[in-house]
């Protein structure tokens, strides 16, 4: 390989690791800590904080129009100025298509808050520009939280907060399945399809608590790994862990959900008391509950925007679906949602759907409503499916919904571990200053040996520490203390490559060989020997990251990315370095050690 594809190749891994490590630097560097602050919280105190600001922000300019309506806002208010020039647009294009064109409001030449406050208009004008400033806020913290999410995460070791390890008993939950008469085929599958559910209704439920965004994923058969950054209550995690996802069908009553929504249209204040609950219970029938319809926002989050009223008689359990996905309508190619019920549910369902044709039908997950369509014929055979003009995300979180049934796995607490803040902090500068002392004194160290060539591994090793972070940043792996010790340990290791091809060069430079000559036979020689010994790091790495968890995961696996790393750092870096001071520079000696040229 020449100089120049070895120049390529440097060139496109840095480009390829600065994209990786771009999330990193952005988050750690760029991201003001009041921001990512609130980026680390729940969707709902991100929801919550951006609805405050903007009233608060709403109030501001509309007592800065009162005092002085030609005040012109600071640059950080361009947004509503950019909002503002787009109502005027707007405005003056309806004007036109009235035929009054002459009286077509113009964009003004000075961008006041008055002329800004003025673009709004309409009923709502309040909460228009409300929703201009929220989305502003909730487009800046949902960005660096994606930012975070695409970062290298800092583990409980370094950033504090809880971990928790939980045991799903899957033997007692098949035994309860078939106790209760249902028929098992493939066991081993049912069991990871529980696992898979369990997972996935634990992490929403502890995000809808408005704790931060957990770490939540399976360690072996039966056991789940959580990791909740940040101040977390131990009692509210543990009730969370213990409680049970509900999904069923309950039968949509049409009368009694218009005359209710009549109703709460005429009463707002005083339908629900402190707790939710009816304040008159007779305004619907005995036999019926009001629940929440709620769709997905623009923050992920359930957002209520109705209410339905249902009957108290569950029609079909969650417990009978046994799997949901989403499909294309073959007619229509609009999303659908099929799911399969088991032996005993498509009886329930055939049944009940036969005698409930041209009525709706409601999935109800944790008391709400997340989908009510139309039965419009029996469905017998356990074959479902939905549709209604859902948008393909909508379809998505139904089958999430349908997927995440109702949980019949006991779970139990094994272990629970609390990590200071304060204590991370101080791991994070003790690691540091590790990982740096290590890495000046074995710079120092090549230098004074091998004087200039001593240079070429400094370039090497600072390269190395780059491709590594980069290579965490790109997996979005979580930097523990076990990984930072992997990364000192690297730092040793890895200079042992440019020892041997240093030393080989020396041995060839005192048979008597030129420069170029003696560079191309000490990497020819050096290559095997330096691959053979990084192989089999590699494969201890490899097996202690398979075969291990925890720290001894983190530390194998950050030592496989310095292996591979510093075999191209060393080979291809180092290289290059040589043959650029030899065939441009045009050097003849060599500076490698003492009393050798």
């Amino acid at each position: 390989m020449n100089k120049r594809s070895r120049f390529i190749i440097i060139l496109v891994v840095l480009a390829v690791c600065f994209a990786f490590l771009w999330p990193s630097i952005s988050w750690y560097a760029r991201t003001p800590k009041d921001q990512q602050s609130l980026a680390l919280g729940s969707l709902e105190k991100i929801k919550d904080y951006t609805i405050v600001k903007a009233k608060e922000e709403v109030d501001f300019l509309i007592e800065t129009a009162k005092a002085n309506p030609e005040t012109v806002l600071e640059p950080s208010y361009d947004y509503l100025v950019k909002a503002a020039k787009k109502n005027y647009k707007d405005n003056a294009k309806a004007y036109k298509e009235l035929g009054i064109k002459e009286n077509a409001p113009q964009i003004p030449s000075v961008m006041t808050v008055g002329a800004i406050l003025d673009s709004f208009t309409g009923t709502n004008a309040r909460g228009d520009l409300s929703s201009v400033i929220e989305a502003k806020y909730r487009d800046e913290i949902l960005a660096a939280k994606k930012r975070y999410n695409s970062s290298v995460k800092l583990g409980l070791d370094l950033s504090g907060g809880m971990n928790i390890i939980v045991r799903a008993n899957l033997d007692e939950a098949l035994a309860t399945k078939k106790t209760e008469g249902n028929e098992i085929t493939d066991e081993a599958q049912w069991k990871k399809d529980a696992m898979a559910q369990t997972i996935e209704t634990l992490t929403s439920s502890i995000d809808k608590f408005g704790l931060t965004s957990p770490v939540i994923r399976q360690q072996g058969e039966d056991r789940i790994y959580i990791e909740i950054p940040g101040a977390a209550d131990r009692e509210s995690i543990n009730s969370i862990i213990m409680g049970k996802g509900i999904l069923n069908f309950r039968l949509v009553d049409e009368d009694a959900t218009n005359a209710f929504n009549i109703y709460y249209n005429q009463n707002p204040a005083t339908t629900f008391n402190s707790d939710g609950k009816l304040i008159d219970s007779s305004i619907i029938p005995a036999d019926t509950e009001v629940m929440g319809y709620y769709i997905k926002d623009d923050y992920g989050l359930d957002e209520r925007t109705g209410f339905i009223v249902v009957k108290k008689e569950i029609a079909l359990d969650g417990e009978h679906v046994k799997s949901a996905i989403v499909s294309a309508d073959q007619t229509t190619n609009q999303p659908e949602v099929n799911f399969v019920l088991d032996s005993e549910g498509a009886v329930i369902f055939g049944d009940f759907t036969a005698a409930n044709v041209g009525k709706r039908l409601a999935i109800v997950s944790d008391n709400k409503v997340k989908s009510a369509a139309t039965i419009r014929q029996a469905i017998n055979g356990g074959q479902v499916s939905l549709s209604g003009g859902f948008s393909v995300e909508e379809a998505q979180n139904i089958q999430k919904v349908l997927q995440t049934a109702s949980l019949n796995v006991p779970l139990e607490v094994e272990s629970q571990q609390v990590v200071g803040a304060s204590l991370g902090e101080q791991a994070i500068k003790q690691g540091l200053n590790a990982l740096l002392w290590g890495l000046a004194a074995v710079l120092i160290f090549m230098i004074l040996y091998y004087t200039g060539a001593g240079f070429n591994a400094v370039v090497a090793q600072i390269l190395n520490m780059y491709i590594m972070f980069s290579v965490l940043s790109a997996f979005n792996l979580t930097l523990t203390l076990s990984s930072v010790a992997g990364m000192i340990l690297t730092v040793g290791m890895s200079v042992d490559a440019n020892v041997i091809i240093f030393e080989r060069i020396k041995e060839e430079l005192k048979n008597g060989k030129s420069r170029a000559a003696a560079i191309a036979s000490g990497f020819d020689n050096a290559f095997w020997a330096i691959m053979d010994s990084n192989i089999t790091t590699f494969i201890a790495a490899a097996f202690l990251s398979k075969l291990g968890t925890g720290s001894i995961q983190g530390f194998a696996v950050s030592l496989a990315i310095g292996v591979c790393s510093s075999v191209f750092t060393a080979l291809v870096v180092s290289r290059l370095m040589f043959d650029f001071n030899t065939e441009v520079m045009n050097r003849k000696t060599m500076s490698i050690g003492w009393g050798v040229k």
